[in-house]
């Protein structure tokens, strides 16, 4: 515990899923944290569930594909805790579909809000990181930056994202910024139930299928994810900048 003790992290996507799990590991390892997410309702229920754990957090509905917006989140942050240290790109949206499906809207969507919001933010979090000489920034990519039927737009970010990671950890590593990444595998969220809808499975069986090609045997949970964020965020990590940490279960989804 109190791995995280006196940091400030922005997690976004942080009303559920992944991102929720992220926010409530950092804070129950001492962070204050700032939810930042586009869902009003459920953004709003998961900081008073937050609040009712002791969490020191606020959030704030943020659009991460608006300049704007991202800004004044960052800065809303930064002046009622005086840093920030931690970012964790973790917005994300999927519209799945075979290429000669996929719509302009379908490719777009997908790209503003993964890459484009990436990029924002971590615009906007690297100028205080480097005023403090210090900062963590983890992104989320997935296993779908190898390739995955269907999502030729999710998968094109999420492996844009991992170029990202990599440049920024150049760019930013004489600041005391570290940037990694982070490519969870199969794991049980809203948006994999959504997936299982789309295709017209039972969400169980679709679990199923996907625990039989997993070689330890289960699908992830958002604390697996959580877990890995925690260490790029640590102090332990201080040495380890540019990477892509595979947390699949195995060697591959």
């Amino acid at each position: 515990m109190d791995r995280l003790a006196g940091r400030v992290a922005l997690v976004t996507g942080a009303s559920r899923g992944i991102g929720k799990g992220i926010a409530q590991r950092f804070a129950k390892e001492g962070a204050k944290v700032c939810l930042a997410d586009l869902n009003e309702e459920q953004l709003r229920a998961t900081e008073k569930e937050c609040k009712e754990q002791g969490m020191e957090i606020i959030a704030i509905q943020t659009d991460v594909t608006d300049r704007s917006q991202v800004e004044n989140t960052v800065g809303e942050t930064v002046q009622k805790w005086r840093r920030l240290d931690i970012l964790v790109n973790n917005a994300g949206i999927i519209r799945d579909n075979l290429l000669f499906k996929m719509t302009d809207d379908d490719w777009q969507q997908v790209l503003n809000v993964h890459l484009t919001g990436s990029f924002y933010c971590s615009r906007a979090a690297q100028k205080h990181m480097v005023e403090q000489n210090y900062g963590r920034i983890i992104n989320l990519s997935s296993t779908s930056a190898l390739g995955n039927r269907g999502q030729s737009n999710y998968s094109a970010v999420k492996a844009g994202l991992q170029g990202f990671t990599k440049t920024l950890a150049i760019e930013l590593g004489r600041f005391g910024i570290t940037c990694n990444a982070i490519a969870p595998g199969f794991i049980e969220t809203d948006m994999t139930r959504a997936t299982a809808a789309r295709i017209g499975v039972d969400f169980e069986d679709f679990v199923e299928a996907a625990r039989k090609q997993i070689p330890v045997g289960r699908a992830g949970k958002p604390e697996d994810i959580a877990n890995a964020a925690l260490f790029f965020a640590s102090e332990e990590s201080s040495f380890v900048s540019g990477q892509v940490l595979y947390v699949a279960g195995g060697p591959k989804a």
